[in-house]
């Protein structure tokens, strides 16, 4: 099989969901089939990028220019001149925009077809602007009728794409939509990893405790769960709450959780280290990730619910986006509701008074992990789409 190419505007050292995807697809494709055409930062260099079995090629900008027209320009050159030298059968885009515009440039002069992954709120907020714009609109429409296909990470998504698709006339018929629903690494993420050192590092005294990891975006619930665990203080006084991640948003949290008087029980970690992440997910009694759609963000997937779950920790999750995909309720976690704090904290309770039950959904959540959501079996499908579609002549962007 010909080599694939990857235009990812989100790859390690950024951190996200997104460059978790890019940086597993370049771990796991075996070496030599795959490039990885991104931006740089200060933080990158050959320590990092020698990690991979696959070549990184890095433009000399760092990713947000790429986003404007000077940037992008160099961008599609690059990726155009990089499928010629590598004869790349395929080019996968990480994200609709921007990536998709090189992705095009190089179809148009190479002949390379190209497939897009989409995630949820990328879509939402492509859904948003395109009604308000028709120089957008146009373009989208363009993007996505010259993609051999498009890749959904959820069902939910998909059917998001499938109306956005037919808001803009584009017929999946003729441009597929297929479903890879995403993972985690069962090898690295695993039940039994000691937490001792861990604890210690980010403070995580006794007690019991909850963890949420991820960005702190207003849809990510962490404002529900803040009010959750206040309700529980009299229920459960050793219960405690660890937050790891950063944004703008940690400082709302962390005026809320004052507000409520919970300012001595919750813990934000704004700086937790990968390597740490494993042993961080085994010292939480339940994982919580009631992330809900809030204007254009939502949670297509739910990767860091996949790294709790391999861990064995049980989850509850919020009945959202896609996630019940990978929750499922009272077998692999708990699912609630994410707008109001009650179910949170009622499904919170009957983790912590049932301790088997808890064990019991954490193990079928890893049993989840290891027959279906892990990245091998992630960039199989992707592998096997590339080949699907590589040997196909280029659909006109007009059709």
């Amino acid at each position: 099989m010909t080599p694939s190419l990857l235009l990812a505007y989100d790859f390690p050292p950024v951190r996200g969901g997104i460059a978790r995807v890019m940086s597993e697809m370049a771990r796991r494709h075996p070496a030599g089939t795959l490039v990885v055409s991104t931006g740089s930062t200060a933080d990158d260099g050959d320590g990092l990028d020698g990690a991979f079995p696959n070549r990184i090629d890095r433009l000399p900008l760092a990713p947000r220019h790429l986003r404007v027209v000077p940037g992008l320009l160099l961008w599609a050159r690059r990726a155009a001149a990089l499928a010629r030298e590598t004869g790349a059968g395929f080019v996968w885009c990480g994200h609709l925009k921007p990536a998709a515009y090189a992705a095009k440039w190089t179809r148009e002069r190479v002949g390379t077809p190209y497939g897009i992954i989409v995630y949820g709120g990328d879509l939402l907020a492509l859904q948003h602007q395109i009604h308000l714009s028709p120089t957008k609109r146009k373009a989208a429409a363009m993007l996505l009728r010259s993609a051999a296909v498009v890749v959904a990470v959820s069902g939910w998504t998909r059917d998001l794409c499938l109306t956005l698709m037919g808001e803009l006339g584009v017929d999946p018929e003729r441009h597929p939509v297929r479903v890879v629903p995403l993972g985690a690494d069962p090898a690295a993420f695993r039940p039994g990893i000691d937490s001792a050192a861990v604890r210690s590092r980010y403070g995580l005294g006794e007690g019991r405790w909850l963890l949420t990891v991820g960005g702190l975006a207003p849809y990510k619930g962490g404002d529900t769960v803040l009010r959750a665990v206040a309700s529980l203080r009299e229920a459960a006084p050793d219960l405690r709450y660890a937050v790891a991640g950063a944004g703008a948003h940690a400082a709302a949290l962390q005026e809320q959780a004052d507000a409520l008087g919970i300012g001595d029980r919750v813990r934000f970690l704004p700086e937790v280290a990968d390597a740490d992440l494993p042993a961080l997910y085994n010292a939480a009694d339940v994982y919580v990730g009631v992330s809900r759609r809030e204007g254009t963000s939502v949670e297509g997937f739910g990767v860091a619910l996949a790294e709790a779950s391999a861990c064995g920790v049980p989850v509850v999750a919020g009945r959202s986006g896609g996630i019940p995909e990978l929750v499922r309720d009272g077998e692999t976690g708990l699912l609630v509701d994410p707008e109001q704090p009650e179910p949170v904290a009622a499904a919170v309770a009957r983790l912590l008074v049932d301790p088997a039950l808890g064990r019991r959904l954490g193990a079928a959540a890893r049993v989840g992990v290891e027959r279906h959501y892990n990245w091998d079996r992630v960039v199989g499908d992707l592998r096997a789409i590339a080949e699907e579609f590589a040997g196909r002549p280029a659909l006109r962007s007009d059709g």
